[in-house]
């Protein structure tokens, strides 16, 4: 009896170590294996403290935790101080931040990937989806109802055979759509509420139209295709490249999509042409009045290839080169890095990224490092405020070294964040932690952005861009 009563309290004691901040689980080394076996289906979140993201992610991840809490749900969510719990962030191949992952059953050994977007209803949804039916079952008319009312978008299938070829394919789509309700109905009274006769996917919505209704092949492709054209709101087909979109301006998520466009808060109403293929360019047109004959001109000079791509610039600070660090902004860049006689290092940064702001005082050493040298030059640029044509950044910090010579080469740094392995790609000609320009390696901090060609009106309405 004593064993039982020491063993069941060294367990309650274990279990207690599990702490909790806002409904989220806080995870160590020493009690993550617990926390799997006392939780099954538990999402953790890697994060560092100082990560703008993390940040941001706070109070929806929060919201999530609280969301499952009251639709009592076993599913939880907890968070690893990754800077603190070094083991556990390489154990699990973190190298940005947030990342995070989804442990399902208590498998610990291949936990998935969360892909869907961080506000607390993506969170939820994706969740669901992970541990039950794709698409809800609605048996009564108020459950349509409840769903459609209660959501943004809402995809319901029609089928009055829910084992049928179309019922599965509808499924299977659903599976693959995170940031999206699906509800799936064979009740004749649902069918008769929506005006619905025979077997079919409608999409609702809360803007536009209200209501698209599929008319092709009911195939997963086809289904997903037809989700994706009809699910974002004021997105409106120009021609057939060229979409609009409205960006809220005064909606402080929105901030970082506006720098990321090279626009400052007081420059809105503004209006910019964006193409997002290969890589972004930014087009802006001469007048900014926001008219629509001006707008048709400018997309017609586009279209008719007459457009030239608008380049980012600040003024060349007076005192660029007297720190051990220059100071590169557009209008020098060059002039700088393709001096056939200088081997140039350049850390391409954002103010904001958590990663630049850890890796400053390393950079600043490497630049008084090789202060003197007559060949070395370290330099910066802050890439939300300068573009340049030759070479395009995707994540920050970004570093590219140029060597010296008359061929304009360019060498992407993949080594270790360090002096010493700064100091050893230098040494080596940029062959030592260097890639030929083009292979990067980890991607950090920004904000990715996946689409093919928009006009963005940065003013009224709210457009949310995935990142």
């Amino acid at each position: 009896m004593f064993k039982f009563v020491l063993l069941c309290t060294l367990a309650v004691a274990s279990r207690a170590d599990i702490g909790e901040e806002d409904g989220v689980l806080v995870l160590k080394k020493s009690n993550f294996e617990e926390a799997l076996k006392a939780h099954p289906n538990i999402l953790v979140e890697f994060y560092a403290p100082w990560c703008g993201h993390c940040k941001a992610l706070v109070p929806e991840y929060a919201k999530a935790a609280s969301m499952l809490k009251a639709d009592g749900s076993e599913i939880r969510l907890a968070k690893v101080d990754a800077t603190e719990e070094a083991d556990l962030a390489q154990e699990y191949g973190v190298r940005g931040y947030p990342t995070i992952k989804f442990f399902k059953g208590g498998d610990k050994e291949s936990p998935k990937e969360y892909s869907a977007g961080r506000q607390a209803d993506d969170i939820v949804n994706w969740l669901k989806k992970r541990t039950g039916p794709a698409a809800t079952t609605l048996g009564e008319v108020a459950q349509a109802e409840s769903m459609i009312a209660e959501n943004e978008v809402a995809v319901i299938g029609f089928f009055k055979d829910a084992e049928s070829e179309g019922a599965t394919a509808f499924l299977k789509a659903a599976e693959a759509v995170d940031d999206v309700p699906f509800g799936i109905t064979s009740n004749e009274a649902v069918f008769s509420k929506f005006e619905v006769s025979k077997d079919g996917v409608v999409l609702f919505k809360k803007f536009d139209e209200g209501r698209n209704t599929f008319d092709g092949e009911l195939s997963k492709t086809d289904l997903l295709a037809f989700i994706k054209a009809n699910q974002l709101p004021l997105v409106i087909e120009f021609t057939e490249q060229i979409l609009f979109i409205f960006i809220d301006s005064e909606v402080d998520d929105n901030q970082r999509i506006l720098e990321f466009f090279g626009l400052k808060k007081e420059e809105c109403p503004a209006i910019r042409l964006i193409t997002l293929e290969e890589e972004m360019t930014k087009y802006r047109p001469e007048s900014e009045a926001i008219t629509a004959d001006n707008i048709i001109a400018f997309c017609t000079l586009f279209t008719e290839g007459k457009l030239k791509p608008h380049l980012m610039s600040q003024d060349i600070p007076e005192d660029w080169d007297k720190n051990p660090v220059r100071v590169l902004v557009g209008k020098n860049f060059e002039e700088v890095v393709f001096d056939p006689k200088k081997n140039v290092f350049v850390e391409f940064y954002a103010p904001w990224c958590g990663h630049c702001k850890q890796l400053d005082p390393i950079w600043t050493k490497l630049g008084e490092k090789y202060q003197d040298s007559a060949d070395i030059v370290v330099a910066k640029m802050d890439s939300t405020a300068n573009e340049i044509e030759t070479v395009k950044v995707h994540s920050f910090p970004t570093l590219k070294f140029f060597p010296a010579g008359d061929e304009h080469k360019v060498v992407d740094y993949n080594g270790e964040r360090t002096l010493e392995g700064f100091t050893k790609f230098l040494e080596s000609g940029g062959k030592d932690g260097g890639a030929p320009a083009g292979e990067e390696g980890e991607e950090d901090e920004g904000i990715d952005v996946s689409t093919h060609l928009g006009l963005v009106c940065f003013k009224a309405q709210s457009f949310y861009l995935p990142f």
